[in-house]
């Protein structure tokens, strides 16, 4: 990082790679919630699974995961982008519980609807 001698206290401007590597990863981030997305609607337009309360839940659990996906996302954008410009040490991943929950809920559901 860069110290700006007009700023001594405050803010600074990060290096560009980081700011740019920390956008590419938010938008790895939205790009990973629009195939969630896209499989909610799919699930539902070929109405798969069989049993339409299955089915639901299924839909259901997907989109909730994405929108707690896509808000986890930013807001880890946000850390990562705020610990840069004031030269603290980057925050810890903690999205990896998360997502390893609606992974495991959603491929039991899947084993249920197709065994």
């Amino acid at each position: 990082m860069a110290d700006d001698p007009e700023q001594p206290g405050g803010p600074r401007e990060p290096d560009a790679r980081f700011t740019l590597a920390n956008e590419r990863t938010f938008l790895a981030w939205v790009r990973t919630v629009l195939a969630i997305l896209a499989g909610a609607v799919a699930l539902h337009s070929l109405e798969l699974p069989d049993p339409e309360w299955l089915r639901r839940t299924l839909v259901g659990v997907l989109l909730v995961f994405a929108a707690v996906m896509m808000t986890l996302a930013y807001r880890r954008w946000s850390l990562v982008d705020r610990a840069m410009r004031s030269g603290e040490p980057l925050p810890r991943f903690t999205m990896g519980a998360v997502i390893t929950a609606a992974v495991v809920v959603t491929s039991l559901l899947l084993v249920v609807a197709f065994v």
